[in-house]
């Protein structure tokens, strides 16, 4: 499909998500516990979707290629090396937001 207002359906019946580095997609899966690989779009201006994935990497929580090299990560990733991403604390956020402007 070319557009749908919601992938969540498609996320919780998947066993395994290969997406692009968007945080929001990297977020809403990892929110979800299924297992993703990101696939780096180069192209972008400053590559900042390698940073996300790379972070995401080193905490455990993904595997990441680019295009050219998504056949050999599916080949050679071992999918129970990854750790589960832990949950939001909004209220700690809004908590820190209270206090940086100033309601506490």
């Amino acid at each position: 499909f070319r557009f749908k207002d919601s992938l969540d359906e498609e996320l919780r019946r998947a066993d395994l998500v290969i997406s692009h580095a968007g945080a929001g997609s990297c977020l809403e899966t990892l929110e979800k516990g299924k297992p993703l690989i990101v696939v780096i779009n180069e192209k972008l201006m400053n590559n900042h979707q390698l940073e996300l994935a790379k972070r995401l990497h080193r905490g455990g929580h993904v595997f990441y290629c680019n295009c050219s090299t998504l056949v050999e990560t599916l080949q050679s990733m071992d999918l129970s090396t990854l750790k589960p991403f832990p949950p939001g604390q909004p209220e700690k956020f809004a908590l820190f937001l209270d206090k940086v402007v100033g309601f506490q």
